[in-house]
């Protein structure tokens, strides 16, 4: 019998954002398998939003039975809305989003943003801020499914063309249509 080789990530901890809802799409909720599967795969522990249900229950669910480890960062006005059944892993209460998201980004290694809403696209832009901002220099990943994030990356190549982005910071992060490129890139474009 032949030992599969693992070869581990620079990364311990993976921040990942993404929706509360499935999506009407499958391809939504078979990427967000395929990322926690990759981040087992790759023995990384995952740092999450602390909801049970949509796209982040999913992916929680996905490392947790693999064996990663799982904190869900909530707070405490989100507890009952975001959170239902049983705790994926170990979950912090804390008292707002904003120190939800510093928890979160504290306890990370790099951040991926699967597909989601206002508070997904809220998250991963503060965090290519902070980058651009010089407060973090940790990778941000895109996984952008079927296209899902193909307007956002017009948006931001419109802001490079007419100046309000530094050409030099279009790539504080890297995008990919699937979890092996994506956790890929990130370890190759930012290896330290």
């Amino acid at each position: 019998m032949e030992d599969k080789v693992v070869v581990k990530s620079r990364f311990g901890r993976v921040c990942v954002f993404c929706g509360s809802s499935s999506g009407k799409r499958e391809c939504y909720r078979e990427a967000a398998l395929e990322l926690g599967q990759e981040l087992v795969a790759k023995r990384l522990d995952l740092v999450y939003g602390g909801g049970s249900i949509g796209l982040m229950g999913l992916v929680a669910k996905a490392v947790h039975a693999g064996g990663g480890h799982v904190l869900g960062v909530i707070p405490r006005t989100l507890v009952g809305k975001e959170k239902t059944g049983v705790t994926v892993g170990e979950l912090r209460v804390v008292a707002d989003m904003h120190q939800r998201k510093a928890e979160m980004a504290r306890h990370s290694d790099c951040f991926i943003a699967l597909p989601g809403g206002y508070g997904t696209l809220e998250e991963l832009l503060e965090v290519i801020a902070w980058a651009q901002l010089g407060i973090h220099d940790k990778p941000v990943g895109l996984l952008n499914v079927d296209g899902y994030y193909n307007f956002l990356l017009t948006f931001i190549d419109k802001a490079v063309d007419d100046g309000f982005i530094k050409p030099s910071q279009r790539h504080i992060f890297v995008s990919a249509p699937n979890a092996k490129d994506l956790v890929q890139k990130l370890e190759v474009c930012f290896n330290v």
